[in-house]
């Protein structure tokens, strides 16, 4: 099965109402001026493929706004730029992503009508003063409301979440609140973005001021953790998992927690505690453990954390590759012994 793939076209800060205390999405896409239709096209005729057969593996995403929210000529402009290339099987339908507060029956209608097959909100709390308190100008009500709509309609839907907003408490019991309020809506996917603080935002001056105290690479790592394993108990994809590299977003950080490989890090996190967990059931030794070679580096950890940390609690640990291991599965042994675990 051919991997899924986004053609993607960032549409920086068109459609927002406000600016919210996080964001620049210029500094966050790389892209200073809005696309024009023309250039949706050539980028459309460029990178997509010709056979309908490739292009059902490819989407058409509108991203870095809120879409449904920009000047209606220019959002029509768009999709009717990029439409044809659905038509033409030259990809399976376009995504995009807006504010809970910008979806309405009418808006749907125009999406249906365009090929849109996907809407992704970017809810990013759950908690009602949060959202108050980072200037999102919505509600956790318009996030259930829209979010009704657009399954209603037969959109695959998509929600986004922000660990470590300003005005959270505590931040882990906030990002397990807002996966739990996700979890009953029951989108198709989810992103996960550790909120970062970027030069002239309202975050960076909370910071300066001390107001706000970002998470650690650390902190997000653990957080990010759980709310995997409470997605993936209810079969909800997570599709992405921190922002992508990129060179004008790393000029512009002022502090947060990024790092390049954020999932790399959770997936490995999330690795040590299920050895742990295993490891210390048995006695202190030697041991293998067999993975499938594409957890390889998960499995040892960033630098050989994972090795390191377990041989703090007394396991010296090999890891190999098992390639009849499927997904996150693993065999212990321990020196000398057949099998363990």
């Amino acid at each position: 099965m051919e991997k899924h793939k986004n053609l993607s076209i960032f549409v920086p800060h068109e459609g927002c109402p406000n600016q919210c205390s996080f964001c620049d999405q210029k500094k966050i896409s790389g892209t200073q001026n809005p696309p024009s239709p023309d250039y949706v096209t050539q980028l459309c005729d460029e990178f997509l493929p010709h056979d309908s057969a490739q292009g059902a593996s490819y989407e058409i995403a509108f991203f870095g706004g809120s879409f449904t929210a920009i000047d209606r000529g220019y959002m029509l402009a768009l999709l009717q730029a990029a439409y044809p290339f659905v038509k033409r099987g030259r990809a399976a339908g376009i995504r995009v992503s807006t504010r809970p507060d910008a979806i309405s029956r009418e808006i749907l209608d125009i999406m249906k009508e365009y090929g849109v097959t996907a809407i992704e909100l970017g809810a990013q709390s759950m908690q009602d003063h949060v959202l108050k308190m980072n200037l999102r100008g919505h509600t956790v009500q318009d996030v259930f409301t829209a979010s009704r709509l657009i399954k209603e309609y037969g959109f695959s839907l998509g929600l986004q979440m922000m660990p470590g907003l300003y005005g959270q408490d505590d931040y882990m019991q906030c990002a397990i609140d807002t996966a739990q309020q996700f979890i009953r809506i029951k989108p198709d996917t989810v992103r996960i973005y550790p909120t970062l603080t970027l030069k002239d935002t309202l975050l960076e001056s909370l910071y300066q001021k001390g107001m706000y105290t970002p998470l650690t690479v650390r902190q997000a790592v653990e957080i990010c953790a759980v709310l995997v394993k409470m997605f993936n108990r209810e079969n909800i994809k997570i599709i992405k998992l921190g922002l992508h590299a990129d060179t004008g977003l790393e000029h512009s950080l002022v502090a947060g927690p990024y790092h390049p490989a954020m999932k790399e890090l959770v997936y490995s996190h999330i690795m040590m505690e299920s050895f742990t967990a295993d490891l210390q059931q048995l006695p202190a030794g030697d041991y293998t453990v067999y993975v499938n070679s594409r957890k390889h580096s998960q499995a040892t950890g960033q630098k050989k954390s994972n090795l390191l940390a377990l041989q703090q609690l007394g396991y010296n640990v090999t890891i190999k590759d098992d390639n009849s291991l499927t997904g996150d599965n693993y065999t212990i042994i321990k020196e000398g012994e057949k099998q363990c675990i």
